[in-house]
């Protein structure tokens, strides 16, 4: 018995909270967010990510009074395609998405761009990572998914 109730508890994740719900019992369940923003309602969207080495990320946003509105998963590739419509700030990003697993940067020093890396399941399958570049007074100039190099295969043996 003991361990069946473990086992449900290890599977319990915040996909699981319902529309209603009150913000005191997802916080008992699932502890504080990883990150919060605030809405123009008066409420808040709360993310809970599994960021530096998870895979997945929910945003809950609740009204003003602390209900649950919205729940859904964030690190997904069509949630991810917002990112092509309009002018994204690190600010906004980090609202939608929850906090990045890395940051970096590349480029040449006359035209360097700050990388955003999350971690994901591209198409629910494969471990990747979503590239998110910003430049030109940080904002958003381009993002793309790629493999994540934690589940490449070191010795060759797919080679053989």
């Amino acid at each position: 018995m003991i361990s069946t109730l473990l086992v449900l508890t290890a599977c319990a994740s915040p996909a699981d909270i319902a529309v209603g719900t009150a913000q005191a019992d997802v916080y008992a369940r699932f502890g504080l967010p990883t990150h919060t923003c605030p809405l123009p309602d008066g409420g808040q969207r709360q993310i809970w990510s599994q960021q530096p080495n998870g895979q997945y990320a929910w945003a809950l946003e609740t009204n003003a009074s602390g209900t649950v509105q919205s729940n859904e998963p964030v690190l997904t590739d069509a949630s991810f395609q917002r990112l092509a419509k309009g002018r994204w700030a690190p600010e906004q990003v980090v609202c939608a998405f929850g906090p990045p697993a890395e940051i970096s940067e590349v480029g040449l020093p006359s035209v360097r761009q700050t990388v955003w890396s999350y971690r994901y399941r591209q198409d629910h399958v494969w471990n990747s990572l979503m590239y998110v570049y910003f430049g030109n007074g940080d904002t958003v100039t381009r993002f793309h998914p790629g493999p994540d190099p934690r589940y490449e295969v070191k010795d060759g043996s797919w080679l053989r």
